[in-house]
């Protein structure tokens, strides 16, 4: 016993005598991104494969991972189960599959808005021209209940038709430019680029609408978890915004950033520069923010909305259209103020504003 006594009292002295172990780092906050291939987010690739994105996480004390799903649907699928913190989408797709699926989810960097690049081909080499009109009675293949389906519905509406019309087909963004190469005399798609564009360049491919005829209706963001953590938002928000200084830039810098991106899109630097002429890119963090506070944006959102309820993309618990809520950067909602799941919140392409 005494024995026992005194070695505790020597290894109690010993003890106090060594230095103490260090306290175990604490883990910095990381998140991950998910996006797919579309012209206004082939720079996240670039952001990644640059140093950018690092050097922001780094300047944040965060980490922040950026990974290709290499289907479009699929990728916004992932992050609704949680797999991903941030998704690229549009905003109509945001609404309709995390925010009606229960992911309270923020619209951190608005990006772009297709203005030609999502498209309605109609392929036929024996036609001079086709229009909307010639739709009737076909079977049309897209992404369903994507941008690609309002596109369409949009399209049908401006022409006096409806769904009841045609066909659609359920086609994943994988396989809808091989589908159309390969398809028959009567083959129609909607799509975006860049696969548009390759697809519109196959003999007898008519162009009979595009998003340029609906303009910022089809706008295309990055959507993130409103919960995640502030300095992932502002390291990837600033990432974002430097290669769009760089990427709108003259000289080696912006050539080199663009060639860099068409080789991600699978697309030449000139083919690359001609999807970017049909996106209207919102290069300023200043536009950004602007363009989201808009009445002209509401607007498009009412549209969206309505489109979402009317094909049932708020599920059958869903009695109106007010069943989500949409919140909006001055905090008024649209909906259901008890269920909002979208929130636009422009504070932080504000403070990216220089």
């Amino acid at each position: 016993m005494k024995t026992k006594s005194i070695l505790a009292i020597l290894a109690m002295a010993m003890m106090a005598h060594m230095p103490l172990a260090p306290a175990p780092a604490h883990a910095a906050d990381s998140c991950k991104i998910a996006w797919s291939h579309y012209t206004g987010w082939e720079p996240y690739a670039y952001m990644k494969d640059s140093g950018i994105m690092d050097k922001h996480a780094k300047q944040n004390g965060v980490e922040v991972s950026i990974t290709l799903v290499n289907d479009y649907i699929e990728s916004i699928n992932q992050y609704t189960a949680g797999a991903f913190d941030g998704v690229t989408a549009t905003t109509m797709d945001g609404l309709a599959i995390p925010a009606v699926g229960g992911v309270d989810t923020t619209v951190l960097i608005v990006g772009d808005y297709s203005n030609g690049n999502d498209g309605v081909l109609i392929k036929d080499p024996g036609k001079k021209k086709m229009s909307v009109a010639d739709l009737k009675g076909r079977s049309v293949m897209l992404v369903e209940l994507s941008v690609s389906h309002y596109l369409l519905a949009r399209a049908l509406d401006k022409n006096g038709m409806s769904e009841r019309d045609l066909k659609v087909v359920n086609t994943s963004d994988a396989d809808i430019g091989a589908l159309f190469s390969t398809g028959a005399v009567g083959t129609s798609v909607v799509t975006w680029n860049p696969i548009l564009m390759s697809a519109r360049n196959e003999p007898g491919a008519h162009m009979v609408f595009d998003s340029s005829m609906i303009p910022g209706e089809i706008v295309d963001t990055l959507l993130v978890r409103t919960n995640m953590p502030e300095g992932c938002k502002k390291a990837i928000v600033g990432a974002w915004f430097e290669t769009m200084a760089i990427m709108s830039g003259r000289g080696v810098a912006a050539n080199d950033a663009l060639a860099s991106m068409a080789k991600f899109a699978g697309s030449t630097l000139a083919e690359f520069k001609a999807q970017l002429d049909t996106t209207y890119m919102l290069f300023n963090p200043r536009d950004a923010a602007g363009f989201t506070k808009g009445a002209q944006f509401r607007k498009t959102m009412d549209e969206v909305r309505k489109f979402s309820f009317a094909h049932g993309l708020f599920g059958q618990g869903a009695s109106s259209v007010d069943f989500v809520g949409i919140e909006f950067s001055d905090g008024s909602v649209m909906g259901d103020k008890g269920n909002v799941k979208l929130r636009f919140n422009t504070r932080y392409m504000e403070e990216a504003i220089k």
